[in-house]
């Protein structure tokens, strides 16, 4: 099990790391993680359909090189505002638990938590376990079902990890096995050093120190890689793309509160002379051009960031962009944000007027669209004609149904995607499109690398800055 000393010190990171390096010793591996709490998921087929899970734990089962399944996370909440989240139990939105308060929902979702880490520990050689945030939370312990009740009930071998950039490293790991109880104490079996720099050897005589209050061992140090390529678990990203000339082309996607799936978009960070930019600010668009392109992104509660978006005075530079012909992509919430209403008779999301740059209506469902989709589009005009009649994959999770108002919109793909008719604006439901090693040839005429490719250069930065015998003494 990797647990954190903090929300950012690399669980995931490690844990996909772990997936991959022990699915190359020949071992049937699966991910688990009890309740995640994000706005990035995926969808994962079930018995019945389709569902949903954390985006962390389906890149971890393809790290481990087995199907993803909602058992691997079998409580997903996604927040909807500062204090609810919608809870998706085994793949499926439950109205009921996300109406219970929090406190009292721990031990409702207790009983699906541990027939799904027992299923999968029978069925697997190596199942990788990730906590949240951290297990020494002592306000939080009574209730805390993701770290130490986990680990108690696996009796799983756990590192902990540490993010030793922020500073404060070893008082940090310190620090978080002091509070644990002895019995969960005695469970920890390494600390792990997270983005260094510099010259391992100075970090002596500390880990030597550590050792000796603890009695565990500091089994890697892992160089600061910002350039590994495995998209951020939740809204911890970073905008730095490769190098760029002045003249490159900005991609600005705007990072409202409820931003959703943002790691989508992590493919974009590769692209030769594209400037990727997260925009919070308004000041953050005083450069853009009508060269360059604006994104909104999915969100979780589309009326209240389309609120944000024009108290920011952002609505009225999407709106200039796209009328001085400038490139502006809606996906999922952010094309529902484009159109001109989204009504909300059964109370889901909230009643709005949209941005009005592309005649259609949304009317919000109670019931929630989840599926993979293979699509192709039809002819499209203006900065996007590149995309015409290319077959792309992707996903969708939305409740909202969008049609054309009026007729007057250009439908590209039937029932996912409508353009405007001056070919500025392209809104569409699929998640997933800059994903696709096809749309990105077709756009931006390069290839990113696989998720395969990075899930190797995990093992890889793993293997060389670990000690692989205690990695396979872990699971002796």
């Amino acid at each position: 099990m990797v647990l954190g000393t903090t929300s950012g010190a690399g669980k995931s990171w490690l844990a996909t790391a772990l997936c991959r390096w022990y699915a190359r010793q020949g071992f049937k591996v699966a991910p688990f993680k009890a309740q995640n709490m994000s706005n990035h998921a995926r969808v994962v087929a079930n018995a019945h359909g389709w569902s949903e899970i954390g985006s962390a734990q389906y890149f971890q089962a393809l790290a481990a090189s087995c199907i993803p399944e909602v058992r691997m996370n079998p409580v997903l909440l996604k927040p909807e505002a500062n204090s609810m989240s919608q809870v998706v139990l085994l793949g499926q939105v439950n109205t009921e638990l996300t109406q219970t308060p929090w406190r009292e929902r721990s031990e409702k979702l207790w009983p699906y938590i541990t027939e799904a880490l027992n299923a999968l520990r029978a069925e697997n050689d190596v199942v990788i376990i990730e906590g949240a945030g951290s297990p020494a939370e002592i306000n939080l312990m009574d209730r805390d079902i993701v770290n130490l009740r986990v680990a108690q009930h696996a009796q799983a071998r756990c590192l902990l990890i540490t993010d030793i950039d922020r500073g404060g490293a070893f008082a940090h790991l310190y620090g978080t096995w002091s509070l644990l109880p002895k019995a969960d104490q005695a469970l920890i079996h390494g600390f792990v050093l997270n983005k260094f720099r510099g010259d391992v050897s100075l970090l002596s005589p500390a880990p030597e120190q550590l050792l000796k209050l603890t009695g565990v061992p500091t089994v890697a140090t892992l160089p600061f890689w910002r350039e590994h390529g495995l998209p951020e678990e939740d809204g911890l990203f970073d905008d730095r793309s490769l190098p760029f000339a002045q003249d490159a082309r900005t991609v600005a996607i705007i990072a409202y509160p409820c931003a959703s799936n943002l790691d989508e978009f992590e493919p974009l960070k590769k692209i030769p002379n594209l400037r990727l930019v997260w925009v919070r600010q308004l000041n953050q668009l005083s450069t853009l051009t009508t060269n360059d392109w604006l994104i909104l992104p999915g969100s979780k509660q589309t009326s209240a960031d389309l609120s944000w978006l024009q108290e920011q005075g952002l609505a009225n530079v999407v709106q200039t962009h796209a009328e001085h012909g400038g490139a502006v992509l809606g996906i999922c919430g952010g094309l529902q944000m484009l159109g001109q209403r989204m009504l909300d008779p059964h109370g889901v999301d909230g009643t709005a007027e949209g941005l009005g740059l592309l005649p259609v209506v949304t009317e919000f469902s109670k019931i929630k669209a989840v599926r993979h989709s293979e699509v192709r589009f039809a002819s499209v005009s203006g900065p996007w004609a590149a995309l015409s009649n290319i077959k792309c994959r992707g996903y969708e999770i939305h409740q909202g149904h969008t049609q054309s108002a009026a007729g007057q919109a250009r439908e590209v793909i039937n029932d996912l995607a409508w353009q405007s008719v001056s070919g500025a604006v392209l809104g569409l439901y699929l998640h997933g499109l800059f994903e696709d090693p096809v749309v990105l040839a077709a756009l931006f005429g390069v290839q990113a690398p696989t998720l395969d490719h990075v899930f190797e250069g995990l093992a890889d930065h793993l293997d060389r800055n670990s000690d692989a015998g205690f990695l396979k003494q872990l699971i002796a």
